[in-house]
């Protein structure tokens, strides 16, 4: 689909960036994204992916708004307290740039509902509370071949990578044996959950349209207490039970 001219005004300033243009510009035009959670992390990664015009925006949380998600989901306001978070969130980013379209799905991600989710996509973003919604998101995306772009937080300390399936670690191997999270039992300050949401954005931003490098196959983990950033590089187990089958031929060429 061709840029219209509202379009060529609104993103005129990214356009400039070297590499960018309006090619790059038709490409976020013409990706579908899921974002999971639509919390601290995942409701500010869908709003950077909305003013930088991916065309549509697909969010996935259950469950309604609580007081205490007010100190970091931006999208959020008082009065939504006790409704679904999605629809809110819908309805701000909507009002930000109503040139995207945003569909919202408010349930959880279940084995009944992530290939749904996933095969009519071109990115997944993985910002969900527990490694139970993280591991059906990290397989439907290895069994569809298309990207995930993997961020967590708690406390002062996060983690992000880009998983490309047949390419790249997947979420399997990277964390064989699963950490058992509590989605009440970690602190968050916003400013983390942003800071880490507007790199995850960025990293899809990145995959999508071929400006600058990627985390593909590097973890960075941050320490914001003391703002450390490191990047380490990812083992590929060719034995993963999830993505060991793949060969490098076959990853998403979606997002070529």
């Amino acid at each position: 689909m061709e840029l219209t001219p509202s379009e060529l005004e609104r993103y005129s300033r990214q356009i400039q960036i070297s590499g960018f243009g309006e090619n790059g510009q038709r490409l976020l035009k013409n990706t579908v994204a899921v974002v999971t959670g639509v919390g601290g992390l995942g409701g500010t990664v869908a709003l950077y992916l909305a003013i930088a015009g991916v065309g549509k925006i697909i969010l996935v949380r259950g469950g309604n708004l609580r007081v205490d998600d007010l100190n970091r989901q931006i999208l959020m306001t008082n009065s939504w307290v006790g409704q679904p978070r999605v629809y809110k969130a819908k309805e701000t980013i909507l009002n930000i740039n109503p040139d995207i379209e945003v569909e919202v799905i408010p349930e959880f991600v279940t084995s009944e509902n992530v290939d749904s989710l996933v095969k009519n996509s071109n990115i997944a973003f993985d910002c969900a509370f527990d490694f139970t919604e993280r591991d059906l998101l990290n397989t439907a995306c290895v069994r569809w071949r298309i990207p995930m772009v993997e961020a967590a937080m708690s406390g002062m300390e996060a983690y992000l990578t880009t998983i490309i399936p047949g390419e790249t670690s997947c979420l399997s191997c990277i964390f064989p044996e699963k950490p058992k999270w509590d989605k009440w039992g970690f602190g968050v300050l916003g400013a983390v959950s942003g800071t880490l949401a507007c790199l995850a954005a960025l990293e899809g931003i990145k995959l999508l349209t071929g400006v600058g490098e990627t985390l593909k196959g590097q973890l960075l983990t941050m320490d914001l207490g003391n703002t450390t950033f490191t990047k380490r590089r990812l083992y590929h187990d060719p034995e993963c039970h999830t993505c060991g089958g793949l060969s490098q031929d076959h990853h998403n060429d979606a997002i070529q």
